[in-house]
């Protein structure tokens, strides 16, 4: 087992085309001995958002701080404690919507190179 500190990682801003406003801070990747999957920490700025997209792989998410909606086909509100479940296949986005900074963590496969 192991503690990582969250602060001996910086958050980087998101680069990937159609990403507005966002940073993520990677916490637990490959380079920490994960073997299977990365945990990441995003920072979406009010009136930002994560690139619509869409991959072969699930996301779980969990609101940190803020609210906001994941959109795709259709859209559903989320607040500080919410969870967020995105399958396989399926179009989405996250908006921040409110006044503050939307913080969330994503867990994804180690090797799939969503939103850097």
């Amino acid at each position: 087992m192991r503690v990582i500190r969250s602060d001996s990682t910086a958050a980087v801003p998101v680069e990937t085309e159609g990403a507005s406003r966002v940073k993520i801070q990677e916490l637990i990747t490959a380079a920490q001995g994960a073997p299977t999957f990365a945990m990441r920490l995003f920072e979406v700025e009010p009136g930002g958002h994560t690139p619509l997209h869409e991959h072969s792989w699930e996301h779980e998410v969990f609101i940190v701080a803020g609210e906001g909606e994941v959109r795709g086909e259709q859209a559903a509100a989320f607040g500080t404690g919410d969870a967020v479940f995105v399958p396989p296949g399926e179009k989405h986005q996250f908006v921040n919507t409110g006044p503050g900074v939307l913080k969330f963590i994503c867990c994804i496969p180690i090797e799939q190179p969503c939103c850097k």
